[in-house]
């Protein structure tokens, strides 16, 4: 061997330092590799909404559609059968008490007759005329009769059954002359009736149908002139001031409403909410079918209008209001967004957020107004819980606050 392939002692050592560090190669690859796999799944915090317990005003209602009705309403109907009057009245129009002329109504005319008519008419009353001279001519002849019958008896020439025979010839014969006098009267009130009759026919007057309470006209059933029968139906009258609210609720809702229970009425047309005060919730509940289809037991509450009329000028009758009866209310309620709590068994719970983790809570839950819930005990002003934790949130994980 020659001296060029020898190596030099510093050759080595430079292969065997290239070698050892080309040998941790591997090993620091794999713990980069574990480093990243532990990082990506390493628990990351949950974005979750929060909120604040506060303390404030809290009501519980029943909100439910209503419709406002007038509180008396008075129907106008025909007193008496005849021509009825064009009515110039419309809805709206302003009525006073007693003095206001809302209808009249004319007797109605005789009617036209062809001669056919008259003649059959006229023939009818002469003939009942003929039946009565007949039938008194029956009559003073078994009167007549009866009294020679009778001076017979007396000096007993004849038999009882003969003087009872002439008695009954002169009772059958006045009740004949009555037949034929009611048969002329009803010959005569038909000549009468039709105009043909020898005495004059009365003159009717024409009657006034007056407005029985002051206050406008709601609705016009009989405008046009014509005939009308007794009892028809012609016009509604009512004041618009006096109204009242009608609210449909489900009837277990309404045996929780108090007595004078405070309302507020919106979506009416106004930009501030009507008030009013329920007067009753009525005895009887009913069946309605919803737009479900599901049968469900309704009652009514009835609800005064506290509301001035000069703030609701516009308003009037069957008029759709949405109403929210006040069944509870407190000015100092601690709560809570009512999506923070949920049932855990049979208590109510929530999750609090500790220092960046959510921490479970058993709180006591009190009144809802539907959006917020009143928290008994469990929680204090300024805690922040986790909004509609659902089940990606439990005890101890960490939580990331993202704003709404």
């Amino acid at each position: 061997m020659s001296a060029l392939d020898k190596p030099t002692a510093k050759q080595g050592r430079s292969g065997n330092g290239s070698q050892r560090s080309r040998r941790w190669l591997p090993y620091l690859g794999a713990a980069l590799l574990i480093a990243l796999l532990v990082a990506g799944f390493w628990p990351k915090p949950v974005p979750a909404e929060i909120a604040e317990v506060s303390v404030g005003t809290l009501r519980a209602s029943v909100n439910e559609e209503g419709k406002t009705r007038i509180k008396q309403r008075y129907m106008v109907s025909a007193p008496v059968s005849g021509q009825l009057r064009r009515i110039p009245f419309k809805a709206g129009a302003e009525v006073i008490a007693g003095q206001t002329i809302v209808a009249l109504i004319d007797p109605v005319l005789p009617s036209l007759l062809d001669v056919r008519t008259r003649a059959s008419t006229e023939a009818k009353r002469d003939t009942a005329v003929a039946n009565l001279d007949r039938a008194k001519s029956n009559r003073h002849f078994a009167a007549s009769e009866l009294s020679r019958f009778e001076k017979l008896f007396a000096s007993k020439t004849i038999s009882l059954q003969e003087l009872e025979s002439a008695q009954l010839r002169e009772s059958s014969a006045a009740k004949e002359q009555a037949a034929a006098e009611s048969g002329l009267r009803q010959a005569e009130a038909e000549l009468q009736e039709l105009g043909f009759g020898s005495r004059t026919n009365a003159v009717c007057p024409t009657t006034e149908i007056r407005a029985p309470s002051s206050g406008k006209v709601l609705h016009v059933f009989e405008e046009n002139s014509r005939v009308v029968a007794a009892g028809t139906p012609l016009m509604e009258i009512g004041d618009p001031a006096d109204l009242e609210v009608i609210i449909e609720v489900l009837s277990r809702d309404g045996a929780a409403i108090p007595a004078e229970a405070k309302v507020e009425f919106e979506q009416w047309g106004g930009g501030v909410p009507m008030t009013g005060r329920v007067r009753m919730v009525e005895p009887a509940a009913f069946t309605k079918v919803s737009a479900l289809g599901v049968e469900e037991q309704r009652v009514n509450v009835v609800a005064d209008l506290l509301t001035p009329p000069e703030q609701r000028p516009n308003v009037g009758d069957n008029f759709r209001v949405e109403a929210r009866i006040i069944v509870w209310e407190a000015a100092d309620a601690v709560k809570v967004p009512a999506g923070a709590l949920f049932r855990q068994g049979d208590q109510w719970a929530t999750f609090l957020l500790v220092e960046g983790r959510a921490q479970l809570r058993t709180v006591k839950a009190g009144r809802s107004s539907g959006v917020e819930m009143q928290v008994l005990d469990g929680l204090k002003r300024g805690d922040k819980v986790i909004l509609y934790p659902g089940s990606r949130v439990h005890a101890g994980q960490r939580v990331r606050e993202i704003k709404i």
